[in-house]
């Protein structure tokens, strides 16, 4: 029994499965060396998929981990409207600089102008320069139809990136049990799911990985395991 702002009850074996999922999370623009040392801490300690930081901090990051724990970084985060060329730019240096995993945004405008085409080959593009390293592609659900999230979903599946991701937890909403169970309907089936922004409780993010996501995009979690306040992302 844990007491944060509710009382959850988790099983250890629960805890662990999320804690397995959960990319450690901190791109709060304010960020510093010293927070970005504790993610990298705690998310050895506590068996992470991986600490996902801002690219300033790769270096910097990837250095000090070594092999302990893969280095996530974000790609025209948190709008989107970057060229692809400075997205792509942005992933190479990313990867140049130790970044194991990838999580760009969409342009979000050309989804309102549908123009489909051009979004699937930004991500192609990406994942060129990703190579056999992960890449996320960050929908920004919270700001598309139910329509334009199935198309996305047909998007990503045909572009050969290794996940969807709900949300840059920066914008009018994070993720929610609906898109969760929604991408797993229309996604094909070697397409991952990453839940992220507003996971707010272990019960929270128990429900999104049985809900079929695969990763949780969370600043709360370990927190959460580790009895703290748990704010932010």
């Amino acid at each position: 029994m844990m007491e944060t702002n509710q009382t959850i009850e988790v099983k250890d074996m629960d805890i662990k499965r999320i804690l397995a999922a959960a990319d450690h999370t901190l791109l709060a623009q304010t960020a510093t060396w010293d927070e970005i040392r504790q993610i990298c801490d705690d998310g050895v300690a506590y068996g992470c998929a991986s600490v996902c930081i801002p690219p300033s901090y790769v270096k910097q990051a990837a250095d000090y981990l070594g092999d302990k724990l893969p280095v996530c970084t974000v790609i025209g985060f948190p709008n989107g409207y970057s060229t692809t060329m400075v997205k792509v730019f942005e992933a190479k240096e990313a990867i140049a600089n130790g970044a194991k995993e990838i999580d760009m945004v969409i342009n979000l405008g050309w989804v309102k102008d549908r123009l489909w085409g051009q979004i699937l080959e930004e991500i192609q593009a990406v994942k060129r320069a990703c190579g056999q390293l992960v890449l996320k592609v960050i929908v920004e659900a919270c700001l598309l139809t139910q329509e334009e999230k199935i198309k996305l979903c047909q998007i990503v599946s045909e572009s050969g990136a290794d996940y969807i991701k709900t949300s840059t937890g920066f914008s009018t909403g994070g993720a929610t049990r609906e898109d969760v169970a929604l991408f797993k309907v229309h996604v094909a089936p070697h397409v991952k799911i990453k839940a992220a922004g507003g996971i707010t409780s272990l019960e929270d993010a128990e429900d999104f990985l049985n809900l079929g996501a695969d990763r949780l995009g969370t600043s709360r979690i370990v927190k959460l395991v580790k009895g703290q306040q748990a704010t932010g992302y």
